[in-house]
């Protein structure tokens, strides 16, 4: 694993890394105004070193994830950390709106949320929470598009394909 995708709080017991059938996924848990949280998810390659979840929020993120594995329609109900901006949270927002095994291309987002397709494009590659506001699901109007601010063959573009087809959306 390259020391730029490696998180700076690996060692935390606020993070830990749990294995997904595509690879694995880095899971932040935070504390915001005395309630634990879930700030960030991130996809990692196969290689990266399996971390157990060591607090009661990131083992149930690691039980709802294997629950989303097994039946692509588990509905994920945790408790995330607000972040982004407006525009960010209104994109998230539309995109839980999608159910699996559907897509919307990023021009017929922007129509509903009144934006443009490269600002939805944008707000998707900052998603701090892929599989709770499920982005691969927000696809390009010649083909998948770009996944996690890649738009080229490579490990994230290899995970959307995956989730689509998980899903039943190819």
């Amino acid at each position: 694993m390259t020391a730029s995708r490696m998180p700076k709080i690996a060692n935390s017991p606020s993070y830990c890394v749990i294995a997904a059938p595509f690879g694995r996924l880095g899971v932040t848990t935070e504390l915001v105004e005395g309630s634990l949280m879930l700030s960030k998810i991130d996809y990692l390659p196969t290689d990266a070193a399996l971390i157990p979840p060591k607090n009661a929020l990131a083992k149930e993120v690691a039980r709802q994830c294997k629950e989303y594995f097994k039946d692509p329609h588990w509905q994920f109900d945790l408790p995330i950390k607000p972040a982004g901006t407006e525009h960010q949270k209104k994109v998230w927002s539309s995109i839980q709106d999608i159910p699996a095994g559907k897509t919307k291309t990023y021009g017929e987002l922007a129509k509903k949320i009144k934006s443009g397709p490269r600002a939805v494009g944008t707000a998707c590659g900052a998603n701090p929470y892929p599989l709770i506001a499920p982005c691969h699901r927000v696809v390009s109007a010649q083909g998948i598009g770009g996944f996690m601010k890649e738009n080229s063959p490579g490990l994230y573009r290899q995970i959307k394909l995956w989730l689509l087809k998980h899903e039943g959306a190819l």
